[in-house]
């Protein structure tokens, strides 16, 4: 597939500007091993939240968004918050998260917390984890409950259809609360064998997969139509089909795949561009990439900003030809 190579980016931004620099060499990070993750064929508590979600996004969703909010809880000092807490606790935690995590979902349930909690005694702060999908067959969500909350008030609620909990399925063995929810992992995500490495690592407060490149006047706004008609020469890069950010304490490793040499390709098409460059920066910062593992490791110069970028697809590294 032809598709603007970094060097041809980093060309036509310059001559936008209208000033020469001397482009820096790439720093490759760390190779990964190549083994290939196991998927799950059944849904597992045990495993890192967006591994085990995949045995409950129905096959044929393109986009998934987990929040773990203990990983959350526990980066912001808060492990042991719930909606027993204080109200004033749990209200600035929820402040600070908002301002400081990298959130890929406020919390479902948090509209109605007042409620929830008045008439059957839990709230968002119950919430371990938390996905949501979308595809052709529309968007549904599942919340994974703690495990020591009594589930008589969540059966309630979920009964007298409560907010968001309207349509909503309760399976108390696995505590998780859905809506559209695949009902078996043979019609999930767990049977594609790419989604084990792009969701698998060290722990994540968020993760976010999708499973086709970004449109350039989504992924690059105002410099789309500069990187279409740059002039320069075009570079053979590999096509993407499924790609993922997972987001840690404060840093976002992009997971494109192994063994691509397309990476610092995809790496420059994030820092050439007048707009482009400088809106990613305030999110997504000193890129190093990893051709062995497919990976492209960012700094997070604000994780909050980081993640509404992330939600808006603007991401330059996962453009797709013009």
């Amino acid at each position: 597939m032809r598709i603007w190579g970094g060097t041809a980016l980093l060309a036509a931004a310059l001559a936008v500007g209208g000033c020469s620099v001397e482009e820096p060499e790439p720093v490759p990070a760390p190779p990964l091993p190549t083994s290939t993750v196991a998927l799950p064929q059944a849904f597992d508590p045990e495993l890192a939240p967006a591994l085990a979600a995949l045995t409950l996004v129905p096959a044929d969703a393109t986009t998934l968004t987990v929040t773990d909010f203990d990983q959350v809880r526990l980066q912001l000092g808060e492990p042991l918050l719930t909606s027993a807490s204080p109200p004033a606790a749990r209200a600035a935690f929820w402040r600070r998260a908002e301002a400081r995590a990298p959130l890929l979902s406020t919390g479902r349930l948090r509209p109605v917390d007042a409620r929830l909690l008045r008439d059957y005694g839990f709230t968002q702060d119950d919430v371990a984890w938390e996905a949501g999908f979308s595809g052709p067959s529309g968007q549904g969500w599942v919340a994974r409950l703690r495990d020591d909350l009594d589930l008589t008030g969540v059966r309630r609620a979920v009964g007298d259809g409560v907010g968001p909990l309207a349509g909503a399925e309760l399976d108390e063995e696995t505590r998780l609360v859905s809506v559209g929810a695949a009902p078996d992992a043979a019609s999930s995500w767990a049977q594609d064998d790419e989604l084990g490495d792009l969701v698998a690592g060290a722990a994540a407060g968020a993760t976010y997969v999708e499973r086709a490149c970004v449109p350039a006047e989504t992924a690059l706004g105002a410099d789309a139509a500069i990187a279409a008609t740059g002039g320069a020469t075009e570079a053979e890069l590999d096509d993407l089909e499924t790609w993922s950010v997972s987001f840690g304490g404060s840093l976002a490793t992009v997971r494109l795949g192994p063994s691509r040499d397309d990476v610092f390709d995809r790496l420059r098409v994030s820092e050439a561009l007048p707009s482009t460059g400088p809106a990613l920066a305030r999110g997504f910062t000193q890129g190093v990439a990893d051709p062995v593992g497919g990976r492209i490791g960012f700094a997070m110069a604000d994780p909050a900003v980081a993640a509404r970028l992330t939600l808006q697809r603007r991401l330059p590294f996962a453009a797709c030809a013009p």
